[in-house]
């Protein structure tokens, strides 16, 4: 994707930031299983667990500070004009991968309730943590880079929503 304008160290932080949704959403599915089999996982996303717990946290009945966050990143930052492309788009996909968490969430749910399905739910728990962090990993690193973060699907519809 073509840069739209200069992007400085400031620019590549603040787009960076988003991606802390869906990693802090799906590390709970490491937790699952990963982290048992391999302990030392545990130590390495503790920071985000931290993160996690602090945005589970929940502010009234319902609502959580994950929610006032989120809903915050898409009204003020992706739908701001004044913001620069960068940090708009890259903020819409971190809220897309974190979408991707939540429907997988509800998935596991409700496939939950059937006791025979354990191992392919594990399966996709792991595929899912596997999967949401090699994209942050990669994400992140473009945005270290100042460039944008080509994910197939996902970054279409974030460069569709941020005209």
């Amino acid at each position: 994707m073509a840069r739209r304008s200069s992007v400085d160290a400031l620019d590549r932080l603040y787009s960076s930031l988003p991606y802390l949704l869906p990693i802090a959403s799906v590390v709970l599915f490491g937790r699952v299983s990963l982290f048992t089999q391999i302990p030392i996982l545990e130590t390495i996303f503790f920071p985000i667990l931290k993160i996690e717990e602090i945005l589970s946290t929940s502010i009234i009945d319902f609502i959580s500070i994950r929610l006032v966050v989120w809903f915050s990143v898409f009204i003020f930052v992706v739908r701001n004009y004044k913001i620069k492309h960068f940090i708009r788009f890259n903020s819409i996909q971190a809220l897309l991968l974190d979408i991707i968490v939540i429907l997988i969430t509800v998935i596991v749910k409700l496939l939950g309730q059937i006791s025979f399905l354990y191992f392919i739910l594990e399966i996709i728990l792991n595929v899912t943590f596997l999967g949401i962090v090699a994209a942050f990993l990669y994400s992140v690193f473009q945005c270290a880079m100042g460039k944008y973060a080509e994910i197939p699907v996902i970054s279409n519809a974030a460069y569709q929503q941020t005209p």
